[in-house]
């Protein structure tokens, strides 16, 4: 790609190339040549942040080892596409669960892959609906790479119009209303999730199951089938012999059929 002339900054297809062998090594995300837009507008806001004047500096800046510009050029690639109750059939299935498994004490649920909290707050949610508690036997661990969102997910405080497509029951139930007309998780939801930066392609997990429920969903289309693979394989032993993996309605297990098994509609157990 040569250089666009109406961009602020020289972007060559060398650096794009760099870019996308920084964010494979490090996050085991693989960016399609379809990217190249998508990649220049969102770091060439790191640029003007940092007063460079090319992706060239940019990435010789990134090379030189700087952890806290890297932590924000991996915050600026990952996609944070979420909603509460997003691929809504998983939910039934997951209360079913976690009440078939009562007897077991205290239930946990990893959330892997958690973006801002809809997920982790909806699978609070659904634990609490199914045991008529606020405070159901239930911890949820939520994780994702991206430190900005994880953010969001700790505080709980999510636009009005986003929380009240739950419906006012569910809103009256679960959230107070701030004076901005914002909505905050109330303080029995926020107890029950652990929110962890964890990249998922590291050697070591500062987390640790057995877990009753992984939700990994719609986060492993970023991955090669080789990275994807190797995760699955780790996945497998944080999960008790009765778990659940729940992942993306665009996403299959086929090429780990020997560790998992479908079940439903993109649930899966272990073999």
């Amino acid at each position: 790609m040569l250089p666009t002339p109406s961009r602020e900054f020289q972007f060559t297809e060398q650096d794009f190339e760099k870019v996308r062998k920084l964010i494979y090594n490090y996050a085991g995300i693989a960016l399609s040549p379809a990217k190249q837009d998508m990649v220049y507008g969102r770091l060439a806001k790191r640029l003007r942040a940092l007063g460079l004047q090319s992706f060239n500096d940019y990435l010789q800046f990134l090379e030189r080892g700087n952890s806290k510009e890297f932590e924000l050029f991996t915050n600026s690639l990952t996609t944070n596409l979420t909603s509460f109750f997003r691929e809504a059939h998983h939910f039934p299935i997951l209360s079913e669960h976690l009440l078939a498994h009562r007897s077991a004490g205290t239930l946990n649920v990893w959330s892997s892959a958690s973006s801002t909290g809809e997920e982790p707050y909806s699978i609070a949610m659904t634990a609490c609906e199914a045991f008529d508690s606020m405070r159901p036997p239930v911890k949820v661990t939520a994780t994702d790479l991206d430190t900005n969102v994880l953010e969001t997910g700790r505080t709980g405080i999510y636009a009005g119009e986003e929380v009240e497509r739950m419906g006012p029951q569910r809103v009256k139930r679960f959230f107070d209303k701030l004076s901005d007309g914002r909505y905050q998780a109330k303080q029995e939801l926020r107890d029950m999730i652990s929110f962890k930066r964890l990249n998922l392609v590291d050697t070591t997990w500062t987390i640790r199951g057995p877990f009753d429920v992984v939700f990994c969903r719609n986060v492993m289309i970023y991955f090669d089938k080789p990275t994807q693979l190797k995760i699955l394989e780790r996945f497998a032993p944080q999960m008790k012999s009765s778990a659940l993996l729940i992942v993306g309605h665009s996403e299959n297990l086929y090429h780990a059929a020997e560790l998992f098994k479908l079940r439903g509609k993109t649930v899966y157990e272990l073999v």
